[in-house]
């Protein structure tokens, strides 16, 4: 844009016209303007001079100067000037002003005509990619329409209109073939400001986009009647969304089918054929996840709360039906719920609590030289192992069926004697093994606990703190300690000294400063 052989107010009616076309402040392009000719000026002046270039924005005329700030110092005398110089002015002008010198206008060449316009091209630019943050910004979490404008291996670029969107290889459907001149509809997962300026990010991958879809489809959903508690996608392949009915009356997954399935088809068709399972939300986490991994039938639930885990016990042959293909049915109802699912067969599971039975049976034999029956008495009462016997009253021993006082006495006897013995055989190990005191002090581990870890070259605070929780379970499972949370929260006990180590630190940093300044 060659604005020398454009008269003032053409000008102002260019600045209009551009305005109006980028859908941007007149304002903006006439800086824009301002500046492409203040950087001709420089380059006919002096690069290095302090050049500036006013537009009126009434008539349209073209003013340049060069500037020289008043400073008590001169150290660049292209941009500055003496105090005493700047008193000799008229009027006088003091430190921080400018004195304005006024230029002849300069005729634009080919070079310096092609400068500016790329310039006022530039700011246009900006000024439009600032405009359109400001718009889309706060769009985040909606669904817009689109016009594939590039479709590459790696993103799809897509004409919002006024913006453009991109859709990254990760947030795409797999295995569906865009190309250029598709309509397509996407959520927009993100708008922020990068290297190459702002920037619409936009997703068909994400499960708010099915939600989304779903709220388009479904008034119900739209006017609150019906909520969406969860979605979990494989995207392309398969989804679970699970759903609740404000209404008594309103059956929440049959408003979400639709008349013929045409409401759920509809989205089906939009996600390129994904196989969609609407399940109805119940609040008790067990009978949720029963419904989440249909079409299996479940036997049994065994929850985990601490851990966040739940044990499904299915029939021989739901198995394969339960796991679904490359364990996705389950995946997903795990995604659904947010519990840790383990699904295991009726058959693998009565194996699993028979070794177990034995196992524990096995050790109060050992231990308490008693006899199988009592010992399966024991372990059918949730006893685990024998320090637990040696802390229970003899009145609460004699509860259980089969156990008289006498009884009860004589194996809470032995279980204490077997802790004394046991503690006097594990210590003097831990001694052979040199384990620190600061291990031995450590309150939230056992002895049996202690021993394991000294016979695993941990032998000091230190040694347990730099353990990950995954370590710790292996180390200790056998011994135990119950879950991935429970190690967690040993870990962090046993880390507790490093962070008391540094508060001391800054602390005697602090005062040493504080000695240091009086």
């Amino acid at each position: 844009m060659d604005t020398s052989s454009i008269p003032g107010l053409e000008l102002i009616q260019v600045a209009d016209v551009v305005a109006r076309e980028k859908s941007i402040e007149r304002e903006e392009v006439m800086l824009a303007m301002e500046e492409a000719i203040q950087k001709a000026g420089r380059a006919k002046y002096g690069l290095d001079r302090d050049i500036r270039a006013m537009i009126d924005r009434k008539t349209g005329a073209i003013r340049l100067e060069r500037w020289l700030e008043v400073i008590e110092e001169v150290e660049d005398e292209s941009t500055q000037m003496s105090v005493d110089d700047g008193a000799k002015q008229t009027p006088p002008l003091a430190i921080g002003e400018f004195w304005r010198q006024s230029l002849p206008p300069i005729e634009f060449g080919r070079i310096a005509a092609q400068t500016a316009k790329q310039v006022i091209s530039q700011k246009v630019r900006d000024a439009e990619r600032a405009r359109q943050f400001e718009e889309y910004k706060s769009r985040v979490g909606e669904i817009v329409v689109g016009t594939v404008k590039r479709a590459e291996s790696y993103s799809i670029t897509v004409d919002l209109g006024r913006a453009e969107g991109v859709i990254r290889r990760e947030e795409m459907i797999p295995r569906e073939n865009l190309r250029q001149g598709d309509r397509v509809r996407a959520y927009i997962i993100d708008v922020r400001e990068e290297p190459r300026g702002p920037q619409i990010f936009l997703s068909r991958a994400c499960n708010e986009f099915m939600a989304k879809l779903f709220k388009q489809e479904v008034p119900e959903i739209y006017d609150g009647i019906i909520e969406i508690k969860g979605v979990a996608r494989e995207p392309g392949s398969r989804a679970k969304i699970a759903v609740l009915s404000n209404d008594p009356g309103i059956d929440p997954v049959g408003a979400c089918v639709g008349m013929r399935g045409s409401r759920v088809q509809a989205v089906v068709g939009e996600l390129q054929g994904e196989k969609i399972e609407i399940i109805p939300y119940i609040e008790e986490p067990a009978a949720f996840v029963v419904n989440a991994l249909a079409p299996a039938e479940v036997a049994k639930v065994v929850m985990d709360e601490v851990a966040g885990r739940m044990e499904v016990v299915v029939p021989d042959e739901q198995l394969s039906l339960a796991i679904g293909r490359r364990g996705q049915n389950v995946r997903l109802a795990s995604q659904l719920s947010g519990w840790y699912i383990d699904v295991l067969t009726e058959a693998e599971e009565s194996e699993r609590r028979q070794e177990e039975f034995k196992v524990r049976s096995t050790r109060f034999i050992d231990a308490l030289n008693i006899d199988d029956v009592i010992a399966h008495l024991l372990v059918a009462e949730g006893y685990v192992f024998p320090e637990e016997i040696a802390e229970s009253t003899v009145e609460e021993l004699s509860t259980i069926q089969g156990f008289d006082e006498d009884i009860a006495g004589e194996l809470q006897s032995r279980a204490v004697e077997y802790v004394e013995r046991e503690s006097g055989r594990i210590n003097a190990a831990l001694d052979e093994m040199k384990v620190a005191d600061d291990l031995r002090k450590f309150e939230y581990i056992s002895l049996s606990m202690l021993l394991a870890l000294a016979e695993n070259d941990i032998r000091c605070l230190d040694d347990l703190a730099g353990l990950d929780n995954e370590e710790l379970l292996e180390l200790l499972g056998q011994h135990g300690l119950g879950d991935d949370g429970e190690a967690g929260d040993i870990i962090m006990a046993a880390r507790a000294h490093w962070f008391a180590d540094d508060t001391i630190d800054n602390s005697d940093t602090d005062k040493e400063s504080a000695v240091s300044d009086s």
